[in-house]
Parts: structure tokens; C-alpha cells; sequence
């Protein structure tokens, strides 16, 4: 994945996992006790968690098939201006990331194909680089709003 220069990293922590449906849940949690020292509110919180679930469910149950056989990585990197979660699998790989990312696009006739279109409408940016028989990359980037700085006047009340 091309990596954008986002700046200085400010804070990150990185996991590797089994890819078992239970890690779904994992990632969820730790992505958002990270993002909680930010200063989110909770539906962009919410938004995050769901954003996450939907990657990583990806991973396991498109990238590895749903067999516990494949490891997934998620890592959080806190820069000034963004939160950036990268989730990666080695698995099976997209052949067509554009028409993977379209809605109800699935080839799993059981799923909804509603994965990356959450995604997308929950981050401010869903990157993903695919090839097939070697893994997948998908990169969410979630904008932080910076504090507004005082000018230090003082205004008149009254």
C-alpha cells in the first residue's frame, strides 16, 4: 500500500490475531479503547467500531474462507490531524477491488455485500489493496477535529 506522509505518528499499537470469528470483537474493543483517549464523540466511536468489525470480518471470512487457518493484523497510528487503522490479511486476495466495493457486491450469496460500503460511510477515507493468492490491505482513515485555539481576548458580556 502507498503510504501517505500523514506527518508525525503521535501514538500506535498493532495486533496480529487467529483469523476465528471471535477476534471480530477483539479488534473492535481495542481499536475503540485506543480511540477513546481522542476526542471523539461516541457515535464517531460507534462509527469506528463498526468500520473496524467490517474489515476484519472481511479478512476472515472472505480472506481465509472462515477457517481459522490465516493470521490478520490491525494497527491504529494516532497522527495530529488522523486516526489510521490498517487491517491485512494474506488470504485469498480480490480480484476486482472496485466491484468488491460496490453495494450488495458479494460473492458469498449469504452475505449482504454491505461490508465496505459501512466503511465508507463511516470514515473520512477506505483504501484497499488487493491481489489475489496474497492478501489484502485496507486502510480507514477517520479525520480528528483539532481543538479551536483561543485568541486569549476576552470578550465583553452584556
Amino acid at each position: 500500500m502507498t503510504v501517505k506522509d500523514r506527518g508525525k505518528v503521535i501514538n500506535y499499537v498493532q495486533m496480529e490475531f487467529l483469523s476465528v470469528p471471535e477476534n471480530v470483537s477483539l479488534s473492535r474493543v481495542a481499536v475503540a479503547s485506543f480511540a477513546a483517549q481522542l476526542d471523539l464523540t461516541l457515535n464517531d466511536l460507534e462509527e469506528l467500531k463498526v468500520a473496524v468489525s467490517e474489515a476484519v470480518s472481511n479478512s476472515i471470512i472472505h480472506g481465509y474462507n472462515n477457517k481459522p487457518v490465516g493470521k490478520v493484523w490491525v494497527s491504529v497510528m494516532r497522527y495530529e490531524k488522523e486516526l489510521v487503522i490498517i487491517v491485512k490479511d494474506e488470504g485469498v486476495g480480490i480480484e476486482d477491488v472496485e466491484k468488491a466495493m460496490e453495494a450488495a457486491y458479494s460473492k458469498d450469496p449469504d452475505r449482504m455485500g454491505l461490508g465496505f460500503v459501512f466503511m465508507r460511510s463511516f470514515m473520512d477515507e477506505v483504501n484497499v489493496e488487493s491481489e489475489p493468492g496474497k492478501g489484502t490491505t485496507v486502510e480507514l482513515v477517520k479525520k480528528l477535529e483539532l481543538p479551536k485555539q483561543s485568541s486569549g481576548k476576552q470578550t465583553p458580556k452584556g
